[in-house]
């Protein structure tokens, strides 16, 4: 098994699998990378922050992102959590290639559970011809989601040029559209199958949503893109260019975290170093990441 994109884990009796779809190297903008992710950061204490985790962001030219989906295999139920990059990059769309690997071909996946609508979680639902990656699948998506993206979503709260905010609705429309005919909408937290659940985890888009899953007595969740980076953990308030409800990203974050120290749970954070899995430790006035020990 290629550890760099593909690991093989359990939750109680659920077999699991994180696949990385690829990485996608984001360049230094114009001003520092970092900020990007941390827009409302004050200067002097995120050079701090960055130099404590071995960062010099003068010194950095790019920031390369795991993009992590997640198989999850109930014994009766084959589930997957987000689609991945497709062909946004020569270096995403190495989903679909890493299911076969292990033995998983696309029609074996019955539900897909997107967490939100942005491109590198999107961007695998449809293959070269615009159908369905995944033709036996339903499709699961947060109803105030879907209808801000598929309708004439409003961008101007994002920190970023009109570029990205054409390519964000772009990608969307693309790859949501085709779908629709296939599409569970759900406006509550909500069983998905036995096990897995989809709970609300707004802020980060509309309706951006987080998933747990549960299986003989162990916990994992899949917060998504509730943090994109361990600072989050430490510094909680600090907020991404696309942040589309900063407040929401900061309220979202304290629920999500506390309830995953206090659970003890095993954590996914799909940009975080590859697997994406550790855990969440209280420290001081914020959390801390703790990545698993990986076997």
């Amino acid at each position: 098994m290629d550890m760099s994109e593909r690991y093989r884990f359990n939750i109680g009796d659920f077999k699991c699998i994180a696949v990385n779809d690829g990485t996608f190297a984001y360049p230094r903008p114009a001003q520092d990378v970092f900020i990007n992710f941390f827009v409302n950061a004050p200067k002097e204490r995120l050079a701090q922050v960055l130099r404590k985790h071995g960062l010099d962001s003068e010194k950095w030219d790019e920031y390369v992102s795991p993009y992590i989906c997640l198989v999850i295999d109930t014994g009766r139920r084959k589930v997957l959590v987000d689609t991945g990059a497709g062909g946004m990059a020569p270096t995403t769309g190495r989903l679909l290639p890493s299911l076969k690997a292990e033995g998983v071909a696309p029609e074996d996946i019955d539900t897909v559970i997107l967490t939100h609508g942005h491109p590198d979680h999107i961007g695998g639902n449809i293959d070269g011809e615009g159908n369905p990656s995944f033709p036996n699948a339903r499709y699961v998506m947060w109803r105030g989601e879907w209808e801000f993206w598929t309708k004439e979503p409003n961008l101007e709260a994002l920190k970023i040029d009109q570029h990205g905010k054409d390519i964000l609705v772009k990608v969307a429309q693309s790859n949501l559209l085709p779908i629709r005919d296939r599409i569970d909408l759900v406006d509550r937290e909500t069983e998905i199958v036995s096990g897995v659940r989809v709970i609300p985890a707004p802020g980060h888009t509309p309706g951006h949503v987080a998933v747990t899953v549960f299986s003989a007595n162990e916990r994992l969740i899949h917060v998504s893109d509730t943090v994109l980076h361990p600072i989050h953990l430490e510094e909680p308030g600090w907020v991404s260019s696309v942040a589309f409800t900063p407040e929401k990203v900061v309220a979202t974050r304290h629920r999500l975290l506390e309830k995953a120290a206090s659970e003890k749970a095993l954590v996914l954070a799909a940009h975080f170093a590859f697997p994406g899995l550790g855990y969440v430790v209280r420290k001081e006035e914020g959390w801390q990441w703790q990545p698993r020990k990986l076997t």
